[in-house]
């Protein structure tokens, strides 16, 4: 009797193991034909400007989207900011944070064909960072992450503004400019001195010769 309680039991454990296996073989077959995508593993935009994330994973056209989990999040240490959920095929707008309220509009018509479009306004440089979206179908679960730069608009300024002449060598250049120039017209009087003084004195010399020929004469 023992023994055959034993044999029932050893049975009923191997017949548990095999169902376990069974489960996870399943759940990595699904992890492994399941992938979700992202379109550009890094974006770059500017502060105030707009920009459109997209994420793809496999769906199949027959796939229903009563059975789709999404949940799209900014990965904000220590907590992550929900940025868009759909629940059972349905989207969540009211479970949004507030960082990203009323900035960002999804296209769920592409839903069906396996594409998540976000399209987030008004910019910030706080919306810097990584982003994450968690699928998951009738077909299995996944997740994909990219990288958002959001430059500010001072930064760029400072970037093309030309460099300034530091204060001290504009003085410099402005009392050589001063003293080339007192320079240049002081010369020039002085030719001017001496022309007219050559000029006077030749006057007085032929003066003094006509004055001498009219007393000889």
């Amino acid at each position: 009797m023992f023994c055959c309680l034993s044999s029932s039991s050893s049975l009923r454990m191997k017949m548990i193991s095999s169902i376990l296996l069974l489960l996870i073989l399943s759940s990595c077959l699904c992890a492994a034909t399941f992938v979700v995508n992202v379109t550009q593993s890094s974006y770059q935009a500017e502060e105030n400007h707009s920009i459109t994330l997209e994420w793809t994973f496999t769906n199949r056209p027959d796939s229903s989207l009563s059975s789709m989990f999404i949940l799209c999040e900014f990965l904000d240490p220590p907590r992550g900011l929900v940025l868009y959920q759909v629940h059972n095929g349905v989207e969540f707008p009211e479970y949004q944070d507030e960082q990203f309220s009323g900035r960002v509009q999804s296209d769920k018509d592409v839903l069906r064909e396996g594409r998540i479009r976000l399209h987030v306004s008004r910019l910030r440089t706080e919306d810097s960072g990584l982003y994450l979206c968690d699928v998951k179908t009738e077909d299995g679960f996944n997740s994909g992450r990219c990288r958002l730069n959001v430059t500010a608009v001072a930064d760029q300024i400072q970037t093309q503004r030309p460099t300034l002449t530091p204060e001290p060598e504009r003085r410099g250049r402005i009392v050589i400019f001063i003293t080339v120039g007192l320079t240049a017209a002081l010369m020039v009087l002085i030719i001017i001195s001496i022309i007219w003084f050559r000029r006077k004195i030749n006057n007085h010399f032929e003066s003094s010769v006509d004055e001498k020929r009219k007393q000889y004469i």
